[in-house]
Formats: structure tokens, sequence, C-alpha cells
């Protein structure tokens, strides 16, 4: 079995996960610029004299799909590359993967990574 990990992420964390994520043989990741909020609902600004609030931040999503057995030691990497203690810090989602398929030769699992 394998799991897939999103983890959500300030976009100034990126390329430091990144080059941690190779520097641990991560074989790819898929890499999504997004909007969203959590529990800080955004920020208020005045423009103008008027009030906006803006309940969406940039982030980023890193998606990566890993064999069971590397799951504890890529969650560790995430948060101690990306955690600040501050709100906004982002999230990190497992779920399980039942199959992958490599297009080009059609093997499957983690031969597949």
């Amino acid at each position: 079995m394998m799991k897939k990990i999103e983890a959500i992420i300030r976009p100034e964390n990126l390329e430091q996960l990144k080059e941690a994520l190779l520097k641990a043989n991560i074989p790819g990741m898929t890499i999504n610029q997004i909007y969203g909020c959590g529990n800080q609902y955004g920020y208020t600004e005045h423009v103008r004299a008027n009030e906006i609030i803006v309940n969406t931040l940039p982030k980023v999503e890193v998606k990566l799909i890993i064999p069971d057995e590397r799951l504890d030691e890529m969650i560790k990497l995430i948060i101690s590359v990306t955690q600040s203690g501050e709100f906004g810090d982002g999230k990190i989602f497992v779920y399980d993967v039942v199959d992958c398929i490599r297009i080009r030769t059609a093997e499957h699992g983690d031969k597949a990574l």
C-alpha cells in the first residue's frame, strides 16, 4: 500500500521543502498554487478609506505519493521545514493509495513511483 500526502504550506517555504524532499530521495511531487483560509480567516485591509476583508490567502499545495514505511519520516520532514508556530503554517492530509501505474511501462505499485 502507498500513501498520498497533501501538504498545504506558505509559499515562502516551497523552495526549502522541495530541496529537503529531493535530498530525501522522493521520486516526484506535484505542486499547485492555491488560495484558501483556515482558522485565521485572512486579514483586513484598508483601501481608499474602505475596509476590505481578504479571507483567502495564497498557499502552495504539495502532493507526494510514498511507500507506507516512509510516511512518518515525510510528515516529520514537512513539519520541520515549514513550521513557524504562527497561524497559517498549513495542514497535512494523508490518504491511502490503492495503486499507482506508470503509463510508459505499465508498472504498478512502488515500482511505478
